[in-house]
């Protein structure tokens, strides 16, 4: 089998697609849209979830919405079974054996070993929804793993800020990102005092973690803004100045004469007490002597209950869940939601749940475009790829090396507003090429001794009943995409498998090791597919 015939039949799959015009079946909808992808066994088990389609939908969301609920028994027996000896450490245990180490290879571990359980639980974890959203959190209070401290402290973040707030409130998930040493560090707070005040918390607090930059009316007075004083429809440089002045002194403990534990720590001497204009609401001098922390804790509950606010971060939801131009009806009546759950302990899955009960998630589909890591975790889970992320092992390098080339490395991202969500900055000529070379690798690596070798042995899986290039293209068609793609693009795959043979004849696969390799090639050729790219 020469590679260029493979690559010929990729850039028909990619190019030459056709756009399904047809909503695939909600399971297939399902599936994809709430998690990474299926894998062997979930449509059955989501059959199992009722007697009609509607039924199973509103059952799995529920089930989805409740992971506590969920046996992640196989996970967590993988999570075990691997060494991951950051998994655990306190903050203070992260920053003073790691942070502080003068070993390079420790001050990276906390990093290579949220990295590997990030791709770990994405692939075997049966909370899919809560795995989709971990991500999508991560990426709203984006924080770059290559600064020093947040390499070091980037476990922490994930286990103790992300993933207990993931479907709780938001508000809670704020303070708790405003206090991390992560966020702290990222966006500079930790040295922002009254004395050289630091904006840049404040900003992004305000454009990118809130109300959004939607919301910004620029350099106008703030009595100048539509709804002042009682309900400002947005915020000015005005008020992320006086934000900036309420957080000064939110800071973490970075020197040894006070332990150097890396832990919050409010400097009081650090704070501006003047009274402070935020969004319309004056926040009297001096509160935060008698109250430590009160100038910041009422701005989090000035912009967590904004309307602002509840339409950006219902957008977003909106954006991740169901399309890169989600209906404005649903955006406005998600906000609602979230409005009026603003206290409850679980206003963000009470938003979620209003998503995906709506019409436009059951009715959509290639509106989404996966990114990088959706696409080669949805392979994997469809090719029951069995998989140990060994630290510092050969098949571990090489795996991050393919995946980081296709431009979403695990939270290297620089700016703060995290890894794009929407089609058209992952749709490239390199972006493509970058994901065929490494889903080639996944499923025909050359330098595999075995095939137990094989990230998935995809021969030993096809059933010994489908032999024919037909049957052997319906089957893994049926299996990686779960409805019937456009008769244009079936006949490349049966194609490439015949190589100029009749097509219905059985193929020697159990005896002849070209054929083998040429079957694995036809699988990553599904699975580069444009329409595989889709959800």
């Amino acid at each position: 089998m020469h590679s260029n015939e493979l690559e010929r039949s990729v850039l028909r799959m990619v190019w030459g697609a056709k756009v399904i015009e047809s909503v695939p079946p909600i399971p297939v909808i399902a599936l994809n849209r709430m998690g990474f992808g299926p894998r062997p066994g979930d449509f059955e088990a989501f059959a199992a979830l009722g007697d009609d389609d509607l039924t199973r939908l509103n059952n799995y969301i529920e089930q989805q919405l409740h992971p506590g609920s969920i046996n992640d028994s196989d996970l967590e027996s993988r999570i075990t079974a691997e060494e991951y000896p950051t998994k655990d450490k306190t903050r203070q245990e992260l920053w003073q054996e790691h942070h502080r180490s003068d070993v390079g290879e420790e001050r990276r571990r906390p990093y290579q070993d949220v990295k590997r359980l990030k791709f770990l639980r994405a692939l075997y974890s049966k909370r899919q929804l809560y795995e989709l959203l971990t991500e999508f959190w991560h990426d709203h209070f984006n924080v770059d793993a290559g600064s020093n401290v947040i390499r070091s402290m980037i476990m922490y973040y994930d286990r103790d800020v992300i993933r207990p707030y993931v479907l709780s409130n938001f508000r809670m998930l704020l303070e708790a990102v405003a206090t991390s040493t992560c966020m702290l560090d990222y966006l500079d707070n930790y040295v922002n005092k009254k004395t050289g005040p630091n904006e840049n918390w404040a900003r992004e607090l305000l454009e990118l973690h809130t109300l959004g930059q939607d919301h910004y009316y620029g350099s106008i007075p703030q009595e100048d803004v539509p709804g002042f004083p009682d309900a400002p429809e947005g915020y000015v440089e005005a008020d992320v100045f006086a934000v900036t002045r309420c957080f000064t002194g939110w800071s973490f403990n970075y020197k040894e004469s006070e332990g150097d534990t890396g832990e919050f720590l409010y400097r009081a001497n650090w704070h501006d007490n003047g009274s402070k204009l935020v969004l319309g609401q004056t926040l009297p001098a001096d509160q935060d002597i008698n109250d430590p922390m009160k100038d910041g804790q009422d701005v989090l509950d000035l912009v967590a209950s904004h309307p602002g606010t509840a339409k950006h971060i219902s957008y977003k939801l909106c954006r991740r869940l169901i399309g890169d131009e989600p209906p404005e009806s649903l955006v406005s009546s998600a906000a609602d939601i979230f409005l009026a759950n603003v206290s409850e302990p679980d206003q963000i899955a009470q938003v979620v749940r209003h998503i995906l009960q709506s019409e436009a998630f059951r009715t959509t589909w290639n509106e989404k475009f996966k990114r990088p890591f959706e696409v080669i975790a949805s392979a994997m889970r469809g090719v029951d790829a069995d998989v140990e992320f060994v630290y510092d092992g050969s098949w571990t390098n090489k795996f991050f090396w393919h995946f980081n080339n296709i431009g979403q490395p695990p939270f290297y991202w620089e700016p703060p507003d995290g890894y794009p969500d929407v089609g058209a900055y992952w749709r490239s000529s390199n972006s493509f090429v970058m994901r065929w070379r490494h889903l080639i690798w996944l499923v025909d690596d050359k330098a595999a001794a075995t095939p137990a070798d094989l990230t998935a042995d995809v021969v030993n899986q096809t059933p010994a009943d489908r032999r024919s290039p037909n049957a052997l293209a319906d089957y893994w068609i049926e299996r990686l995409f779960g409805y019937e793609i456009p008769g244009a693009e079936r006949q490349i795959v049966v194609d490439f498998m015949a190589q100029g043979a009749d097509p219905d004849v059985d193929l020697p696969l159990d005896s002849d090791e070209s054929l083998q390799s040429r079957l694995r090639n036809m699988v990553a050729l599904i699975l580069s597919s444009e329409l595989f790219q889709q959800r």
